[in-house]
């Protein structure tokens, strides 16, 4: 990368570095990059997220593809852009789009299906050199945090286990700085076992990353109608429709997100209940609702 695009990249580090506190991170925990490898990559687009990795070869900022799976302000003077005007003093403020932060998680409970699955049911594992351009807070930048780290000094993973927050809310949020490239900067692309043997499976063989597998999410109709109060009981009634035998997989709410019959929001929350209650961690966990 030419020297000139290396300086929004490394102010942003260090701006994060003067607020940072704690010991170094271990060096071996991972940042999990979460995400719907099934949803279209663009409206209209004809063409899967999983698809545009392989063509791209590049995992993109949001403000680059448009598209996220949590908030919608990744634009020039939204909510995202001020916030990481602020926290980042500016550095981006007129810097090519795709230096911006990819967003993702610490995986320092070594959960195998990512550390942030609400944003997606697939995940890349990056690579160890990659946290040395990474910056972290907790909570989710969503709720405003003042507690920020980076791999040379982050107390966080100690905040966020002392803390009480919902599974679907506890992870520490990393911004990955600078271009990441499938090739070099990932371990893994690690698929849901849902997606065995379809279009997901064989786009994905084309990344120059290795393809692995995490244990799954598969949640039953009688878990979600048991806590209408964590989304709605419009979204219980909408997880009825879309289940197959009494149950939902990352693939069933992707199909159904394909189809533009429902809207976003809803899907969205639909696959809300899938993380949450389609693991033994997540079921074995009460929410607070």
């Amino acid at each position: 990368m030419p020297e000139s695009q290396q300086d929004p990249v490394t102010a942003a580090v260090a701006a994060v570095a003067g607020r940072a506190m704690g010991a170094p991170l271990d060096p071996r925990l991972r940042v999990t990059c979460s995400f719907h490898p099934d949803r279209w990559a663009s409206p209209d687009s004809g063409e899967l997220v999983i698809e545009r990795l392989v063509r791209e070869g590049v995992y993109a900022s949001q403000f680059v593809t448009g598209t996220s799976n949590g908030g919608l302000t990744a634009y020039l003077g939204g909510d995202r852009f001020r916030w990481e005007s602020s926290l980042f003093d500016g550095a981006y403020d007129a810097a090519d789009p795709d230096l911006r932060p990819k967003y993702g998680a610490l995986d320092h409970r070594l959960r195998g299906t990512g550390a942030s699955p609400r944003f997606g049911s697939s995940y890349i594992r990056l690579a160890a050199h990659t946290l040395e351009r990474t910056t972290f807070c907790y909570p989710d930048s969503f709720a405003d945090p003042t507690d920020f780290g980076v791999a040379a000094a982050c107390s966080l993973t100690g905040l966020a286990d002392a803390d009480s927050r919902d599974l679907m809310d506890d992870y520490v949020e990393a911004h990955v700085h600078g271009h990441l490239d499938l090739a070099t900067d990932v371990e893994a692309l690690v698929l849901d076992p849902s997606y065995r043997g379809t279009v997901v499976e064989e786009a994905a063989r084309g990344l120059a990353c290795p393809v692995e597998w995490h244990g799954g999410f598969v949640a039953s109709i009688d878990d979600i109608r048991a806590h209408p109060g964590f989304r709605g009981a419009e979204i219980v009634s909408l997880a009825g429709e879309l289940a197959v035998d009494g149950r939902l997989t990352p693939r069933l709410v992707g199909d159904a997100a394909r189809t533009d019959r429902h809207h976003p929001q809803a899907i969205k929350q639909v696959w809300h209940y899938v993380a949450r209650f389609g693991t033994a961690e997540g079921r074995a966990n009460r929410p607070a609702d």
